[in-house]
Protein backbone atom coordinates (compact mmCIF):
# COMPACT_ATOMS: atom_id res chain seq x y z
CA UNK A 1 0.00 0.00 0.00
CA UNK A 2 1.43 3.36 -0.95
CA UNK A 3 1.13 6.46 1.24
CA UNK A 4 -0.02 9.59 -0.62
CA UNK A 5 2.69 12.20 -1.16
CA UNK A 6 0.82 14.87 0.88
CA UNK A 7 0.68 12.53 3.92
CA UNK A 8 4.41 11.79 3.61
CA UNK A 9 5.19 15.53 3.44
CA UNK A 10 3.06 16.24 6.56
CA UNK A 11 4.74 13.37 8.42
CA UNK A 12 8.23 14.58 7.46
CA UNK A 13 7.36 18.18 8.44
CA UNK A 14 6.07 17.01 11.84
CA UNK A 15 9.28 15.04 12.37
CA UNK A 16 11.41 18.09 11.55
CA UNK A 17 9.31 20.26 13.90
CA UNK A 18 9.76 17.75 16.74
CA UNK A 19 13.51 17.54 16.10
CA UNK A 20 13.77 21.34 16.03
CA UNK A 21 11.85 21.64 19.31
CA UNK A 22 14.13 19.03 20.95
CA UNK A 23 17.27 20.78 19.65
CA UNK A 24 15.94 24.11 20.94
CA UNK A 25 15.30 22.61 24.40
CA UNK A 26 18.83 21.18 24.49
CA UNK A 27 20.33 24.51 23.47
CA UNK A 28 18.34 26.34 26.16
CA UNK A 29 19.45 23.99 28.94
CA UNK A 30 22.85 25.10 30.30
CA UNK A 31 23.99 21.59 31.22
CA UNK A 32 23.08 20.02 27.87
CA UNK A 33 20.06 18.17 29.28
CA UNK A 34 16.61 18.87 27.91
CA UNK A 35 14.64 21.48 29.82
CA UNK A 36 11.94 20.08 32.13
CA UNK A 37 8.41 19.61 30.80
CA UNK A 38 7.18 22.59 32.86
CA UNK A 39 9.67 24.94 31.16
CA UNK A 40 6.79 27.03 29.79
CA UNK A 41 5.76 28.25 33.25
CA UNK A 42 7.86 30.53 35.46
CA UNK A 43 10.18 28.75 37.87
CA UNK A 44 9.34 28.85 41.57
CA UNK A 45 12.08 30.71 43.44
CA UNK A 46 12.71 29.91 47.11
CA UNK A 47 15.49 30.62 49.59
CA UNK A 48 17.13 28.19 52.02
CA UNK A 49 19.32 29.15 54.97
CA UNK A 50 21.42 26.33 56.42
CA UNK A 51 22.71 27.23 59.89
CA UNK A 52 26.22 26.01 60.68
CA UNK A 53 26.25 25.01 64.35
CA UNK A 54 30.05 24.82 64.37
CA UNK A 55 30.37 28.39 63.08
CA UNK A 56 27.08 30.29 62.77
CA UNK A 57 28.93 33.14 61.06
CA UNK A 58 29.83 30.75 58.23
CA UNK A 59 26.34 29.49 57.36
CA UNK A 60 24.89 29.37 53.80
CA UNK A 61 22.02 31.16 52.05
CA UNK A 62 21.00 29.41 48.81
CA UNK A 63 18.68 30.51 46.01
CA UNK A 64 16.67 27.62 44.54
CA UNK A 65 14.58 27.56 41.38
CA UNK A 66 12.17 24.63 41.17
CA UNK A 67 14.13 23.11 44.11
CA UNK A 68 17.43 23.22 42.18
CA UNK A 69 20.27 25.32 43.69
CA UNK A 70 21.17 28.35 41.58
CA UNK A 71 23.71 30.12 43.79
CA UNK A 72 24.85 30.04 47.42
CA UNK A 73 26.44 32.71 49.62
CA UNK A 74 28.21 32.73 52.95
CA UNK A 75 25.95 34.30 55.56
CA UNK A 76 25.78 34.67 59.31
CA UNK A 77 23.00 34.79 61.87
CA UNK A 78 23.22 35.61 65.56
CA UNK A 79 26.27 36.64 67.54
CA UNK A 80 28.26 33.49 66.74
CA UNK A 81 29.57 30.38 68.47
CA UNK A 82 31.68 32.31 71.00
CA UNK A 83 28.64 34.10 72.42
CA UNK A 84 26.77 31.99 75.02
CA UNK A 85 23.43 32.65 73.27
CA UNK A 86 24.68 32.87 69.70
CA UNK A 87 23.00 29.57 68.75
CA UNK A 88 19.91 30.03 70.91
CA UNK A 89 17.06 30.80 68.52
CA UNK A 90 14.95 32.11 71.44
CA UNK A 91 17.57 34.67 72.54
CA UNK A 92 16.14 37.90 71.12
CA UNK A 93 18.74 40.16 69.46
CA UNK A 94 21.52 37.62 70.15
CA UNK A 95 20.61 34.14 68.90
CA UNK A 96 20.44 32.91 65.34
CA UNK A 97 17.32 32.81 63.20
CA UNK A 98 14.79 30.19 64.39
CA UNK A 99 14.33 27.09 62.24
CA UNK A 100 11.19 26.95 60.13
CA UNK A 101 9.50 28.60 57.17
CA UNK A 102 9.24 32.35 56.62
CA UNK A 103 7.39 34.60 54.22
CA UNK A 104 9.82 36.72 52.17
CA UNK A 105 8.90 40.36 51.62
CA UNK A 106 9.76 42.75 48.79
CA UNK A 107 13.40 43.64 48.14
CA UNK A 108 14.64 47.12 49.06
CA UNK A 109 17.82 48.72 47.72
CA UNK A 110 17.54 51.92 49.81
CA UNK A 111 16.05 50.66 53.07
CA UNK A 112 16.22 53.27 55.80
CA UNK A 113 15.61 51.54 59.13
CA UNK A 114 17.04 52.57 62.47
CA UNK A 115 19.62 49.75 62.35
CA UNK A 116 19.40 48.27 58.85
CA UNK A 117 20.21 50.38 55.80
CA UNK A 118 20.55 49.84 52.06
CA UNK A 119 19.90 46.42 50.53
CA UNK A 120 17.39 44.53 52.68
CA UNK A 121 14.70 41.86 52.38
CA UNK A 122 12.16 41.69 55.23
CA UNK A 123 11.11 38.32 56.65
CA UNK A 124 7.99 37.39 58.58
CA UNK A 125 8.06 37.17 62.37
CA UNK A 126 8.68 33.74 63.90
CA UNK A 127 7.87 32.06 67.21
CA UNK A 128 10.93 30.11 68.33
CA UNK A 129 11.16 26.56 69.70
CA UNK A 130 9.99 27.50 73.22
CA UNK A 131 6.55 28.33 71.76
CA UNK A 132 6.50 31.73 73.53
CA UNK A 133 9.29 33.95 72.28
CA UNK A 134 8.42 35.77 69.08
CA UNK A 135 11.35 36.97 66.97
CA UNK A 136 10.55 40.16 65.07
CA UNK A 137 12.24 42.72 62.81
CA UNK A 138 13.97 39.96 60.83
CA UNK A 139 15.75 40.67 57.53
CA UNK A 140 18.30 39.48 55.02
CA UNK A 141 20.75 42.39 54.93
CA UNK A 142 24.35 43.59 55.12
CA UNK A 143 26.30 46.48 56.67
CA UNK A 144 26.11 49.54 54.44
CA UNK A 145 24.70 53.02 54.07
CA UNK A 146 21.18 53.68 52.84
CA UNK A 147 22.57 54.22 49.33
CA UNK A 148 24.35 50.82 49.38
CA UNK A 149 27.85 52.23 49.91
CA UNK A 150 30.29 51.92 52.78
CA UNK A 151 30.15 54.46 55.60
CA UNK A 152 32.59 55.53 58.30
CA UNK A 153 30.90 54.04 61.36
CA UNK A 154 31.24 50.32 62.09
CA UNK A 155 27.53 49.59 61.65
CA UNK A 156 27.65 51.11 58.14
CA UNK A 157 31.00 49.60 57.09
CA UNK A 158 31.97 45.98 56.33
CA UNK A 159 35.28 45.20 58.04
CA UNK A 160 35.57 41.43 57.51
CA UNK A 161 34.33 38.02 58.75
CA UNK A 162 33.32 39.29 62.20
CA UNK A 163 30.68 41.43 60.46
CA UNK A 164 28.66 38.30 59.62
CA UNK A 165 27.42 38.57 63.24
CA UNK A 166 23.86 39.85 63.55
CA UNK A 167 21.05 40.24 66.06
CA UNK A 168 19.34 37.22 64.51
CA UNK A 169 18.90 38.33 60.90
CA UNK A 170 20.63 36.68 57.94
CA UNK A 171 23.65 38.83 57.12
CA UNK A 172 25.67 38.77 53.90
CA UNK A 173 28.75 40.67 52.75
CA UNK A 174 27.83 43.83 50.77
CA UNK A 175 29.02 42.44 47.43
CA UNK A 176 27.14 39.19 47.99
CA UNK A 177 23.84 40.85 48.83
CA UNK A 178 24.11 42.95 45.67
CA UNK A 179 24.82 39.79 43.65
CA UNK A 180 21.87 38.10 45.40
CA UNK A 181 19.59 40.95 44.31
CA UNK A 182 20.82 40.61 40.71
CA UNK A 183 20.07 36.86 40.74
CA UNK A 184 16.62 37.43 42.27
CA UNK A 185 15.83 40.11 39.67
CA UNK A 186 16.30 37.49 36.94
CA UNK A 187 13.22 35.44 37.78
CA UNK A 188 10.14 35.31 39.98
CA UNK A 189 10.58 36.84 43.43
CA UNK A 190 10.95 34.34 46.27
CA UNK A 191 7.98 34.12 48.62
CA UNK A 192 9.38 31.50 51.01
CA UNK A 193 12.55 31.03 53.06
CA UNK A 194 13.29 27.75 54.82
CA UNK A 195 15.73 27.77 57.75
CA UNK A 196 17.30 24.49 58.86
Amino acid sequence: MSVPLSARIRSTAAGFAAAAAFASALAAAPDGHAAPAHAGRPAVTTLKFVRNSGDPLNSRLTVLRDNHPVVSYRAGSGLGARHPQGRDECATARGWLPAGTYTVGARHTRYDGAVIKGYAIPLSDKTCADGRTRRTALFIHSEMTRSGGQGRTESRRWDGPSDYASQGCIKLAPGDIKRLFAVLADGPAPRRLTVV
